[in-house]
């Protein structure tokens, strides 16, 4: 089971090289956030998304990141 707490860290302090992302089961988009690192975008949408994570809901984050785990 994936750990919303955990994701915000990896997303603030990892984020750029999208450890976030693969910690979340998405690893293409992790693939892409580490041949894009050098240009910072990635840094920018993973900043985006420690956002997200602060502000969505313990249940939202279980039902789009635990529930397809699970199945």
């Amino acid at each position: 089971m994936k750990s919303k707490f955990t994701a915000v860290i990896l997303a603030l302090f990892l984020g750029g090289l999208g450890i976030h992302r693969f910690y979340l089961g998405q690893n293409i988009k992790g693939i892409l956030y580490l041949v894009f690192c050098w240009t910072f975008i990635p840094s920018l949408i993973a900043f985006c998304d420690f956002l997200a994570f602060i502000i969505m809901s313990e249940e939202r984050f279980n039902y789009k990141y635990n529930l397809q785990s699970g199945l």
